[in-house]
């Protein structure tokens, strides 16, 4: 009996499901479908709990796309509705220096990259990437300190949402202190034209 139960728990690790969903299937075989409908809500479960419950159907679906899923984003909004599972928007940030989007803000890192500890310095960036639905943009927040990606966003897109997005999903994931400094280069979004630096503050 323990060498069945092992080779279930290693099939059920393989297949990234649990063990009541492969129980259940083994008393009340289903079809290949709704078999497939169960491995793929585990999944999104999964994508959405990683995610501290902010990711709504098109950032689950950008995931499993970059995992090698291939499926439509409709499906993935109707497996995420069956489950009760939703996007919700996390904390709102306020920067404290807002003025001209087109002008050349100071330069709060003076070129210093080498901060002494986690979440005192963000650098962003954007990069393209093949995927199955043809290239997509790729924005990133990267701890200085760690060299980590603590955010990430996917789209078809170079407006100003996607460096936005990635930067939520880092201030949602790490909840920094109020001195962090995020810093992008000289990109094409006009809010993040030319060298910007943000001192972010948590909006209570």
């Amino acid at each position: 009996m323990e060498k069945v139960n092992h080779a279930v728990r290693t099939l059920c690790r393989v297949l990234q499901v649990s063990r009541t969903a492969y129980y259940h299937w083994s008393r009340h075989p289903l079809s290949d479908r709704a078999l497939a409908d169960i491995v793929l809500t585990e999944r999104i479960a999964a994508i959405h709990a990683r995610s501290r419950q902010t990711y709504g159907a098109p950032r689950v679906h950008a995931e499993l796309q970059v995992c090698g899923e291939s499926l439509g984003r409709k499906r993935v909004a109707r497996r995420m509705r069956s489950a009760g599972l939703a996007g919700r928007v996390p904390k709102r940030y306020r920067r404290t220096t807002i003025g001209d989007p087109f002008t050349v803000l100071p330069d709060l890192v003076q070129r210093d990259f080498t901060p002494t500890h986690p979440d005192q310095l963000w650098v962003g960036d954007i990069t393209y990437i093949r995927t199955w639905e043809g290239w997509l943009y790729l924005a990133t927040v990267l701890d200085c300190f760690s060299r980590r990606v603590v955010g990430w966003a996917m789209a078809d897109h170079l407006r100003t949402q996607l460096p936005l997005a990635a930067l939520q999903m880092a201030l949602a994931r790490r909840s920094p202190a109020d001195t962090l400094i995020h810093h992008t280069d000289r990109g094409c979004q006009p809010r993040f034209k030319g060298s910007t630096q943000h001192e972010l503050l948590l909006t209570v």
